[in-house]
């Protein structure tokens, strides 16, 4: 065992101790609010399954760990080896927590479910691979129907813009450039029948609509709430006031200004102000070419 490795242990431990103390794993609120979702929204007979894609450390701001606490299968799926050999480490004491080394895409995920034998309607999927999500979710959704959703998004573009990266293998997260917009992420879940229900700063929580419908709320509603108008989101997300000046804007304004902020990424994303733009433009979607 190398000292990088052993470091990592001790910190993953540390880890859990910080944590604990501190009453969540989460970055913010995202477990309780998690929780409260479960308890209101999840049948009893629908599996306690969570399936976490970006899983980290298993630990470490995990919207996921405090379910397997409290007795949930798991399968955390990491690409990064390191994170992945900790993530391993987390899951040790969970008989029915399942650690997987890959790289999730819209091809293999559905196949990498089935081999870990997740149920097709399991509770919870947990999604933060800061690049292709959008891909990812709309493979998992055509495939199986988790009760729950928690998905991170690009919160620096509001509604009505909708912004997606174009699915690009060799995906590499660069400041600001990731993920897609809540409006985006609205039209997905219209396309497959499920809703939004909260935004926790950049975390979208969503339900199926055999569960959740009463509770859907619009887009640009969750987004003023969970992101724009709380009183500490400049200093807590001060790197994106670079892109304050977006929420001033009118669409055609604010199309301009996203197309200049990304500039040098023509070409790698799908952007418009309204859904049925926006649904044209990604109704065949390509590759962004490797080099």
């Amino acid at each position: 065992m190398n000292l990088q490795h052993y470091g990592g242990i001790i910190e993953l431990a540390l880890q859990k101790v910080k944590y604990s103390l501190r009453g969540r794993f989460s970055h913010a609120d995202e477990q309780r609010i998690l929780a409260r979702f479960v308890e209101k929204l999840l049948p009893q007979d629908w599996p306690r399954t969570v399936v976490d894609i970006g899983a980290g450390n298993g630990v470490r701001w995990s919207n996921s760990y405090a379910l397997l606490l409290s007795g949930w299968k798991a399968l955390g799926i990491e690409a990064d080896p390191r994170k992945y050999a900790l993530l391993k480490k987390a899951y040790a004491n969970f008989p029915d927590a399942q650690a997987s080394n890959a790289l999730a895409d819209p091809q293999n995920i559905g196949t990498l479910l089935r081999e870990f034998g997740v149920e097709k309607n399991f509770g919870v999927l947990c999604l933060d691979i800061d690049g292709n999500d959008y891909w990812v979710l709309d493979a998992i959704l055509s495939e199986f129907r988790p009760g729950l959703v928690v998905t991170e998004i690009n919160e620096n573009i509001p509604p009505p813009f909708r912004f997606a990266v174009k699915f690009d293998p060799n995906f590499q997260l660069r400041y600001h450039f990731y993920g897609y917009s809540i409006a985006a992420l609205e039209d997905l879940c219209r396309k497959h029948n499920y809703g939004i229900l909260e935004l926790e700063y950049n975390n979208a929580f969503l339900a199926p609509a055999e569960l959740g419908a009463a509770e859907f709320r619009p887009a640009e509603a969750v987004y003023k709430q969970g992101y724009l108008d709380r009183p500490e989101r400049q200093q807590r997300f001060a790197s994106n006031l670079d892109m304050e000046a977006v929420h001033s804007l009118s669409p055609e304004e604010g199309m301009r200004f996203l197309q200049d902020f990304y500039a040098a990424d023509e070409g790698n994303y799908y952007l418009a102000a309204d859904e049925e733009t926006f649904a044209d433009l990604i109704m065949e979607p390509t590759a962004v070419a490797s080099g």
